[in-house]
């Protein structure tokens, strides 16, 4: 019966966002407790490299051609995330290791779930337009708990950023590694 129901473009994307969200709220509340933060990143990550379970690596945009030119492009998109905060004097943060392995968890994480996986099912229910509003406006809300409302606009500006990139190149490799350098970073 759920397979069944799973088929359906919106009941799919409608699932999809429904795990996301969950995934990262609860993350965010986890996160709170003393020393949980490493583990809910790590567990976090990869309960959404999950919402990838069942799609084809092409309709996620994944893919080994021209891997060198996407790479470089998630460099690029990694610089101009981290412009608005390169005018910030004195943000040069060091991560201890273990919070930039899970930073990088988490990433990852997140441009599977959402420019991959939840991005291929919101357009399978409208298209490239959807697919971009819906995906950078989930991405947003997923972010609620977890940032101050006044960084919202900047998680939306980025969410945009990284979805009309996975629109224009049909590529998530970009997103991922522009989004690792910024979590990185920041």
């Amino acid at each position: 019966m759920i397979s069944v129901v799973l088929q359906r473009p919106l009941a799919r994307a409608l699932v999809m966002s429904a795990y996301v969200l969950g995934v990262e709220w609860a993350r965010a509340l986890v996160m709170r407790a003393p020393g949980a933060m490493f583990p809910a990143l790590i567990l976090g990550g990869a309960a959404l490299v999950l919402a990838a379970a069942g799609w084809q690596p092409k309709r996620l945009g994944i893919g080994r051609d021209r891997l060198l030119l996407r790479i470089l492009g998630g460099l690029a998109l990694g610089v101009v995330l981290l412009l608005p905060a390169a005018v910030r004097p004195g943000s040069a943060p060091l991560l201890p290791f273990g919070l930039a392995v899970a930073a990088i968890a988490i990433s990852i994480g997140e441009e599977i779930a959402f420019r991959g996986a939840l991005y291929a099912a919101l357009e399978d229910v409208g298209g490239a337009p959807v697919a971009i509003l819906g995906s950078t406006v989930l991405w947003t809300a997923a972010h609620a708990l977890s940032h101050p409302p006044a960084f919202l606009g900047a998680v939306f500006a980025a969410g945009l950023v990284l979805a009309l990139w996975r629109w224009a190149c049909r590529d998530l490799v970009g997103p991922v590694v522009g989004h690792v350098l910024a979590d990185l970073a920041l």
